[in-house]
């Protein structure tokens, strides 16, 4: 008989990139700060999760979402990816790095923890530079260097980033920031960039960072990969279960007391809550008291239906020479919901230089004519009269609701493009106090919550809603507090005059009443 085979010894399996990075950073990197600080460090499970679905994703990692609740050591895992491509398996030599974060502290912040890593590391601290004063990390060997970036710093334009953290992107109110864009479109010279967006939700679904999410959740660019752990809404807010979903550190290396301290006091302060939800909950929360919340103004987007002879009531609010000028109508149909057509009007020139200040998108919505411009610097109010004057031709008008602010530039418009004395006399000031606007504000919020507003979703419009914030008297009246609000609320001040005037039509239905 023939010997017998020999045994094959089994083959190891090779470890993925992911598992790679892993295991580079548990041998080389330590724990910056705490309880455990500079012992090895040992990645938990949702670490884990993060890590490997950055690195082993098919399509490649162009973009990676990572948001959870405070705490939870998101800027340490941070600074473990960004030591991994400046001097761990994932560099490029001669490559730039960058973290970005709205303020110069939060900046600050990552930087230094990544720099008590390196010192902490006996193999790190070998081949990387610290610059304290210049925020800088530096591998002299493989010729790359990290920088520390904040919004309030001037813009970042120039760069070539080959990686970058977009540090409590939640930070950013509205649709844009100049320097996340500039550190994105910089990223294009690279061949495999990769940016790294780690947050605390942001508090309104108008936000960059939740329009990020909710176009990352859609899975249509599998080269963006989300890692969302929010307490669902429906869950019992003060609950274990709902810290738990939000915090995925809970059970590892969060102060549990603290977070259920956390939590009674919301529960006692109802003013606490809605901080809560954001932060520790990770919840899409405004944690400032808006006048209608997201999910009310999304359930009263209704159906538009073409106009049918109803009386129309109009809100005017006239801006300074250089911002919105917003014009709401509003009618009712015969089953009962009221719809809403707003115009808003901004000049031409500077529009860019606007819509980076209010962080909105206005030359877009001028493309889509959601945002009508007119030419020059200031608001050229003919253009506001003549096309007030052309829905009289085509609608019945009951009033025109104004805030007397500018109304005597505004009617001298209206007298040039033909106004006569009879539409005129639609004309009916309302005023911005508590007496006028509480009782507005009422009327439009018994409509809001019974889901009687039909406004279609108009852009302009949603920004308004989101930003409107409401100030009380000592009695419980309440007005919109420009003053309070984070962005622009003409149009909500429109709407609200609106429907507030069909409230008064409805008690004193004589036309050219005055309201004080």
């Amino acid at each position: 008989m023939g010997s017998p085979r020999a045994r094959r010894k089994p083959v190891a399996a090779q470890p993925t990139r992911g598992e790679r990075n892993c295991a580079w950073i548990e041998e080389h990197c330590r724990v910056p700060e705490g309880r455990l600080v500079g012992q090895p460090v040992k990645l938990r499970a949702f670490q884990r999760q993060v890590i490997l679905g950055i690195y082993d994703n098919p399509s490649g990692t162009r973009r990676a979402i990572v948001s959870f609740g405070r705490k939870n050591a998101k800027t340490a895992l941070s600074a473990f990816l960004l030591l991994l491509h400046l001097c761990g398996p994932e560099a490029r030599p001669n490559s730039q790095l960058y973290s970005a974060a709205q303020s110069r502290e939060q900046a600050a912040i990552l930087f230094a923890l990544a720099a008590k890593t390196v010192r902490l590391s006996p193999s790190l601290s070998q081949y990387v530079l610290i610059r304290d004063t210049a925020k800088q990390l530096a591998c002299q060997e493989l010729g790359t260097l990290y920088r520390a970036l904040s919004a309030e710093a001037s813009t970042a334009y120039g760069l070539s980033p080959a990686f970058t953290v977009h540090d409590e992107l939640g930070q950013v109110r509205g649709p844009r920031s100049e320097l996340y864009e500039a550190l994105e479109t910089a990223a294009g010279a690279q061949e495999e960039p990769l940016s790294v967006i780690i947050s605390t939700q942001a508090p309104n679904a108008a936000d960059l960072l939740s329009m990020l999410i909710d176009d990352a959740a859609t899975g249509a660019d599998p080269r963006t990969r989300l890692f969302l752990f929010s307490a669902p809404m429906e869950f019992d807010p003060f609950s274990d279960e709902a810290i738990r979903a939000a915090n995925p550190a809970f059970d590892e290396f969060m102060n549990r007391n603290e977070v259920w301290q956390q939590a009674a006091e919301a529960k006692r302060m109802p003013a606490r809550e809605a901080a809560y939800r954001n932060l520790v909950l990770n919840q899409r929360v405004e944690a400032r008291s808006p006048f209608v919340s997201r999910a009310v103004w999304e359930e009263n987007r209704g159906v538009l239906v073409d106009y049918a002879g109803e009386p129309v009531w109009l809100g005017l609010d006239l801006s300074a020479v250089s911002d919105l000028t917003a014009l709401v109508a509003v009618w009712k149909t015969a089953a009962g919901t009221w719809q809403v057509r707003p115009f808003f009007w901004t000049p031409q020139v500077g529009i860019h230089d606007r819509a980076k200040r209010d962080r909105a998108p206005y030359d877009a919505w001028a493309k889509s004519a959601d945002l009508l411009t007119t030419p020059g610097a200031t608001v050229d109010y003919d253009f506001v009269a003549a096309r007030l004057l052309d829905l009289a031709s085509e609608w019945n008008i009951a009033a025109v609701a104004f805030d007397r602010w500018r109304i005597d530039a505004f009617k001298k418009a209206l007298s040039v493009a033909g106004a006569g004395d009879s539409f005129l006399e639609l004309l009916t000031a309302f005023g911005q106090g508590f007496q006028s606007m509480g009782p507005a504000l009422d009327a439009l919020e018994r409509e809001l919550l019974a889901r009687r507003i039909a406004h279609g979703g108009h852009p302009v419009l949603t920004m308004c809603a989101a930003n409107a914030v409401v100030q009380a008297d000592p009695a419980g009246n309440r007005k919109l507090a420009k003053d309070k609000s984070t962005g622009r609320i003409d149009g909500m001040v429109a709407l609200a005059m609106a429907i507030g005037a069909t409230s008064k039509a409805d008690a004193e239905p004589t036309p050219g009443i005055t309201f004080l």
